[in-house]
């Protein structure tokens, strides 16, 4: 298959139109936030006061998991790697019936205990008793690694808003980055969940646009109805490019993270009832599916238009530009950054109210007067700005979307054993031995692993990590667990 690219895309990039979106964009953004965000009020800031109905939570937990980091994540895996990308479509549906099984009880203890994150959860649950070294380690422990996660999801929608940006300005990768980090500092650190939940149904809005009006009828153009994809390499549409442990572990370590992602218990937290949590978690499963099906066959029918030697991230540009007029395009190009700020701002945003409110071992017991509630405010407001730099940092020395997004997805795994053990057992504060050790043992496994995997090897080293960080956890809660003053007594109801 040849490359055509005697045209540069950016020469294509419709910049009146290109600007009057963005005008529109902004100015609705601006109405919705200033509308719907309290200063001062943090619950509203937090978990929008508790109140959100079903539609609201399905749209912003779809803008997150579609979003455009996902979206152009999704398009470059289809690229890369063909049918293996739809995996992850797959074991995120199972993950959210999972999360379905357990959402009331997630809610219930929200409302009872005054969680606002699966941090605190966790601390709440295994800190009720230990030395005051202990808890600070393990606060220390739960949060830090679940700041981790999330700087490699983030630094993902740093890296596809930058290979946006930069074609459609004629402008450097470092400096389409650094556009992408300013822009979704500013937004979240004002802004917060309740912000964040408003303008998400918008930024959906235009999700569901482009995949109706652009992506599913390109796709069937380049592909002659799907007709064409025999022409592809036999492992890009069996789904083994990354090898079967790839394929295999999806389901099994994938689909539980989602029950762990702090994100989602944000948005659980923040639901107005027990039945609108579960609402959310069956609905949000299904309504993601068709995504992340159309998603990867945009990126397998840029291979077979363009061939292999393009660079992967570049592929939903070029999509993009063979399928839209000069005012669709405009339109495109904004719609995919409305979406990777969709998911760059929720991201952001619970970084820093984790980093703030979670090392439950490391500060004293204070009363939630007004002082106190600006104080966190802008020291929510600070982190926020500190981490996005940081996650450019990252961006920057790692600009591979698909592993970002692997290593953030995988590395979530290791909380799930102990998150387990937590829902299920009423007495799970006992364990707390175990529970750090199985967090300990799987992130110190994770590190290396993804270290080797990133600089000994070139295609799957970052892909199949998951295996030993998630065997490792559950190994050393296992064995902790299997001496005889920790043998479990049956589970209560």
């Amino acid at each position: 298959m040849s490359v055509n690219l005697s045209h540069k895309p950016h020469e294509r990039t419709p910049m009146n139109w290109l600007l009057f979106w963005l005008i529109a964009y902004i100015a609705v953004i601006a109405v919705l936030t200033l509308r719907h965000v309290r200063p001062g009020d943090i619950d509203n800031y937090l978990v929008n006061n508790r109140r959100t109905g079903t539609a609201l939570l399905v749209f912003t937990t779809l803008a997150t998991f579609v979003g455009g980091g996902t979206s152009i994540g999704l398009i470059t895996m289809g690229y890369e790697s063909g049918f293996a990308a739809l995996g992850i479509g797959a074991a995120y549906v199972i993950g959210f019936f999972l999360l379905a099984r357990f959402a009331r009880r997630i809610h219930r203890a929200g409302v009872r205990k005054n969680l606002y994150s699966l941090p605190q959860y966790l601390n709440k649950t295994f800190l009720t008793a230990g030395s005051q070294g202990f808890k600070r380690y393990f606060s220390g422990l739960i949060t830090g690694v679940n700041i981790f996660i999330f700087f490699f999801l983030l630094a993902a929608q740093f890296v596809g808003m930058a290979s946006l940006l930069k074609h459609v300005f004629d402008i450097g990768y470092l400096t389409a980055a650094i556009i992408s980090c300013l822009v979704v500092i500013a937004y979240t650190a004002f802004a917060g969940l309740s912000g964040v939940i408003m303008t998400d149904m918008l930024q959906f809005f235009f999700i569901i646009v482009l995949m109706v009006g652009i992506f599913i009828p390109g796709v069937q153009s380049d592909t002659e109805n799907l007709a064409l994809l025999r022409l592809l390499p036999p492992e890009m549409l069996n789904g083994t490019y990354y090898g079967l442990l790839f394929l295999a572990g999806l389901p099994l370590f994938i689909a539980p993270s989602v029950l762990v992602r702090m994100d989602i218990w944000q948005r659980i937290l923040a639901a107005r009832s027990e039945k609108t949590a579960v609402r959310m978690s069956i609905w949000a499963g299904l309504g993601m599916l068709p995504f992340y099906i159309i998603f990867p066959l945009a990126g397998m029918a840029v291979r077979l238009k363009l061939g292999g030697d393009i660079l992967a991230e570049d592929a939903v540009y070029f999509f993009l530009a063979r399928h839209c007029g000069e005012f669709a395009l405009a339109f495109a190009v904004v719609g995919l950054m409305s979406a990777l700020m969709s998911s760059g701002d929720s991201f952001l945003n619970v970084i820093a109210i984790s980093a703030v409110r979670d090392f439950s071992g490391w500060r004293s017991k204070g009363t939630a007067d007004t002082r106190a509630v600006h104080l966190q405010h802008r020291q929510i407001r600070a982190i926020a700005i500190v981490f996005g730099v940081l996650a450019l940092g990252l961006a920057l020395a790692l600009p591979g979307i698909v592993n970002l997004m692997v290593v953030g997805i995988g590395t979530i795994s290791i909380f799930v054993p102990i998150t387990l053990l937590a829902l299920i057992h009423p007495n799970a504060g006992k364990y707390r031995k175990a529970a750090v050790a199985s967090i300990t043992a799987g992130f110190v496994v994770n590190v290396v692993f993804f270290a080797w995997g990133a600089f000994k090897t070139r295609r799957d080293g970052t892909k199949n990590f998951f295996y030993p960080c998630f065997s490792v956890g559950c190994s050393g809660a296992w064995r902790r667990n299997r001496r005889p003053e920790n043998i479990l007594p049956p589970k209560h109801s």
